[in-house]
């Protein structure tokens, strides 16, 4: 069945929207282990609707869908070229996806609640908070204080990358958001965000 014209939008052409395109799809592991909720299936999710309540209802359940998706899949940013080629909003076996426009509204709703912050000013790319920086080091210092690594020093790279924080949440975190978490413990005077002969660093009290 060909997708009608209110759901499709011209994305050949541009290196961005290329290597979008091959970056989701290069990931059939990832998209394959998400749950989609019933929504996901429904064709006429893909459209948003004129009834207000109806939109209210349809924006929410969107807000919820990217939330849920980008924290099982660990993203934290993400371009605009990037979100029109996302299985996000791209059900292929339906061959129906979210217009750009309604993808600037769904993302302009998760700013409105707090979840989205954009990082440049032609609003291309934007920061995903599926967890608050409030939240983000209250897990880490839960981890500090449960090993007993208060008065230790980290560096950045050891905090989010580093093989005693693998089976925990915050690994991998992103060093934008990490540096946000650890600004958050710093004022609580929990930590110290100091600087490392090879960059930054964090000591915990």
């Amino acid at each position: 069945m060909p997708l009608p014209a209110s759901g499709r939008n011209d994305l050949s052409g541009g290196p961005e929207v290329a290597a979008a395109r091959r970056k989701f799809r290069s990931a059939p592991e990832a998209m394959m282990s998400f749950e989609w909720p019933w929504q996901y299936s429904f064709p006429p999710f893909f459209t948003l609707q004129p009834n207000v309540d109806t939109r209210q209802k349809q924006l929410t359940a969107w807000c919820s869908l990217v939330l849920s998706y980008c924290r099982v899949n660990k993203i934290y940013t993400m371009t605009i070229a990037e979100a029109q080629e996302s299985p996000l909003f791209n059900n292929w076996k339906l061959q129906r996806k979210l217009p750009l426009e309604s993808i600037l509204v769904v993302l302009e709703e998760l700013r409105k609640k707090g979840n989205l912050e954009w990082l440049d000013k032609n609003k291309s790319s934007f920061l995903i908070m599926w967890r608050h920086p409030e939240e983000w080091g209250k897990l880490i210092y839960q981890w500090v204080s449960k090993n007993g690594m208060t008065n230790s020093v980290f560096t950045l790279y050891e905090l989010s990358n580093g093989d005693d924080t693998e089976s925990e949440e915050f690994h991998g975190l992103e060093e934008s958001m990490l540096l946000r978490a650890l600004q958050v413990l710093q004022q609580e005077h929990k930590a110290e965000i100091i600087t490392l002969d090879d960059g930054r660093g964090v000591k915990f009290f």
